[in-house]
């Protein structure tokens, strides 16, 4: 080698050789790109299949056609849009640090990623009204949670979202007094989503924290009013001649199980969408100096959401194991399967 080889540094790959003021692309090595790919990809498999095995359980089977279910159905929609739609440009783009589908596309990719992701939290939010009726007011659970109440719950999630992400991505309020920075970034495979001051704090506010709150907050009143009522079974008047010690082990060990999902639920929540909205209140704030791969690891944190909703809301229900059999073992092509029981004969 050469002395003045020692001086040169390396070159500078761009995303499109032949453009003028081309992004530079970032070289990573090759075993980390590949390490990346896989648990993308695999990540965008199991969102994909997952929500669609709740998909065709719930529109195939007739016995799951309830006003909760199908709150679950327009969720897993949500999540399973969200693996097909944006996911798949998102790694390409957290990967190549490069933008290759042109820049109309990139606010429609935008839109769509703001849209799905504020779509999928909102179901979460209302699945946890849900389960407020199901669990403090079962009673009246049934002429509560009817078929137009989850009509109005869909057009909310839905509809918000939609006008949020398209109104707020094309008239670019989130870019105004961040000029300069865009401007200085500016070039040629470029697709960044920034939030000024502003619409940092009210669009994590509108996505996730309002609705958060009130999921986090419903979930904390079941967990307490379940308690009581265990506790109402296990020493209220007379429990100790009606119910045998056997019967208060059950009742303790379903409350047991009840606290473990809801931990479960509002922990994978928090944990995959936190750290995500916190980072994109804060970026403004300091000049948006946050680390590019940083940022693509909290996104993709709260992408793993959708890929834990069918798991977290399908998983826990006996009726989805014994559908996914009969999917994975094509009972579902006969021609009585439609009507087949899911539920244990007990319930």
């Amino acid at each position: 080698m050469n002395a003045p080889d020692l001086w040169r540094p390396p070159e500078v790959q761009f995303c499109f050789a032949v453009a003028n003021n081309s992004c530079p692309r970032k070289e990573r090595p090759m075993l980390v790109v590949c390490a990346m790919y896989l648990v993308m990809i695999g990540a965008i498999v199991m969102t994909m299949l997952g929500n669609m095995v709740v998909i065709i359980s719930i529109a195939h089977f007739k016995q799951l056609h309830s006003p909760t279910n199908f709150l679950i159905l327009s969720m897993a929609t949500t999540d399973f849009l969200l693996s097909c739609v944006v996911m798949p440009f998102s790694m390409i783009r957290s990967i190549e640090s490069c933008w290759y589908f042109g820049d109309l596309f990139c606010k429609v990719h935008s839109c769509c990623d703001i849209m799905l992701c504020t779509t999928s939290i909102f179901h979460l939010c209302f699945i946890s009204v849900d389960r407020y009726y199901a669990v403090c007011d079962p009673l009246h659970y049934v002429t509560k949670i009817t078929i137009p109440v989850i009509e109005v719950f869909l057009l909310v999630s839905w509809s918000i979202p939609i006008f949020f992400a398209f109104g707020l991505v094309f008239s670019e309020l989130n870019l105004i007094s961040a000029e300069d920075f865009v401007a200085a970034i500016d070039c040629t495979g470029l697709c960044v989503l920034i939030f000024n001051k502003l619409w940092g704090v009210l669009a994590s506010f509108i996505a996730f924290f309002l609705p958060g709150t009130v999921m986090v907050g419903i979930y904390i009143h079941i967990f307490t009013v379940a308690r009581k009522h265990a506790r109402q079974i296990g020493t209220g008047p007379g429990t100790k001649q009606a119910l045998p010690e056997s019967k208060v082990k059950v009742t303790s060990k379903k409350e047991s199980k009840a606290t473990k999902t809801l931990s479960i639920v509002m922990g994978v929540f928090v944990l995959c969408w936190l750290p995500f909205f916190i980072l994109t209140i804060v970026d403004p704030f300091i000049d948006f100096t946050t680390p590019e791969d940083l940022y693509n690891v909290f996104l993709w944190l709260g992408y793993f959401n959708s890929t834990f909703n069918p798991i977290i809301y399908g998983m826990f229900y006996p009726w989805f194991r014994k559908a996914l059999r009969m999917i994975v073992t094509g009972m579902i092509f006969r021609s009585d399967s439609s009507t087949s029981s899911l539920h244990p004969a007990h319930s």
